[in-house]
């Protein structure tokens, strides 16, 4: 059976993406298991895109404990909007990797974006 083949689009750096409103750069976006940032600021149902790889970054979970070693997989909690390094069994979506270790005090913590 003959199969349709594959097509080749884009690099995949950035992917369409058109909000429902308004959104300022810098925001994190979660669709299902797929994380991207807007890099600009996007008008409420226009195309725009996501940043789905590279280097961000973004507000980290704090208190004791919260310290992220550099290559930790990180994950996003939309409840609190930080980066942190529990998946909390699912509910937190991972984002990448800390490129840059953290302490407990630190407010930021740098990840590469991974899918």
């Amino acid at each position: 059976m003959a199969s349709t083949p594959v097509k080749f689009v884009h690099e995949g750096a950035a992917i369409d993406y058109t909000p429902g409103a308004d959104t300022p750069a810098g925001t994190v976006v979660v669709q299902a298991d797929l994380v991207g940032i807007t890099r600009i600021d996007l008008k409420g149902g226009q195309l725009g895109s996501l940043a789905v790889t590279g280097v961000f970054d973004f507000a980290k979970a704090g208190g004791v404990g919260s310290a992220i070693p550099a290559g930790t997989l990180t994950y996003w909690d939309a409840t609190n909007s930080v980066a942190t390094k529990n998946a909390a069994a699912g509910a937190n979506k991972l984002i990448g990797k800390a490129v840059k270790a953290t302490v407990d005090a630190d407010a930021i913590v740098r990840v590469r974006l991974q899918q």
